[in-house]
């Protein structure tokens, strides 16, 4: 299996290659360069995935042009990928994905693509446009969930953080099921849909979601965080077939 890595900056890439022997190879493209992990992760002899490492950039159009074109690299070179994943570090809602936990979505919606109206807020596709929502494959969500300990549920992409206690409130109204947000997902997955790519999104929490609180951040934990999990990850990538009609959406 070939498996795109996508996070948004630099520290979270070399979180994720934490967990894996580098091979020191690497591929440059417009704006940013790939980075080859070995096949075999540090606890396995032998392994049956390639991961290739993606600092796209922050937020979700950064993250959908730079995902997009490393998809498009390899398929024109022959070699496609078999899924995206879409990582790092993100806010959690509290108490339900506290500081240091892992999130797994098993829905990757956008939150602020729409209009604001006179009765609340429009989804873009209640506009007659688009889409807000991409799935990842239920069986998948369930292994990585059973493998890391994490817990699943919906991951919000945001083009602006959270801030404060009120805008919070008004995203649990509007996704009861979130459990975290951040900025890169919904792009990362567009771009895999446009390629017809599986894609996966895991996001270790770094901050609670509402006030914006600096001295709240656990970075260094959430990055820990995300080294461990992608550790137990590469035995379910290995086993986990993408072409099993099982594990499709």
């Amino acid at each position: 299996m070939k498996v795109l890595v996508a996070t948004a900056v630099p520290v979270e890439r070399d979180a994720v290659a934490g967990a894996f022997t580098a091979t020191g190879r690497s591929l440059r493209l417009p704006g940013t360069t790939l980075e080859r992990l070995s096949s075999a992760s540090r606890d396995s002899a032998e392994a049956r995935v390639t991961l290739d490492l993606l600092a796209a950039g922050v937020g979700p159009a950064p993250a959908a042009s730079s995902t997009a074109g490393a998809l498009t690299a390899a398929a024109l070179d022959g070699t496609p990928y078999d899924l995206v994943v879409s990582t790092g570090i993100g806010g959690g809602f509290q108490p339900e994905a506290p500081v240091g936990s892992l999130v797994v979505a098993d829905e990757i919606t956008v939150a602020d693509l729409g209009a604001e109206t006179a009765d609340g807020f429009l989804p873009v596709t209640e506009l007659g446009f688009g889409t807000v929502s991409h799935r990842p494959p239920p069986s998948l969500v369930r292994e990585v969930v059973s493998a890391t300990g994490g817990r699943a549920g919906t991951v919000l992409t945001v083009s602006t953080v959270t801030g404060s206690a009120e805008r919070a409130a008004e995203l649990r109204a509007r996704h009861p099921r979130a459990l975290a947000e951040a900025m890169e997902g919904f792009g990362v997955a567009e771009a895999a849909a446009a390629h017809g790519v599986p894609v996966l999104e895991m996001r270790a929490v770094s901050n609670p979601v509402g006030p914006r609180d600096r001295a709240a951040w656990r970075i260094g934990e959430a990055l820990a965080a995300l080294t461990e999990a992608f550790g137990k990850l590469a035995p379910v990538l290995e086993s986990w077939n993408p072409h099993d009609p099982d594990h499709q959406p």
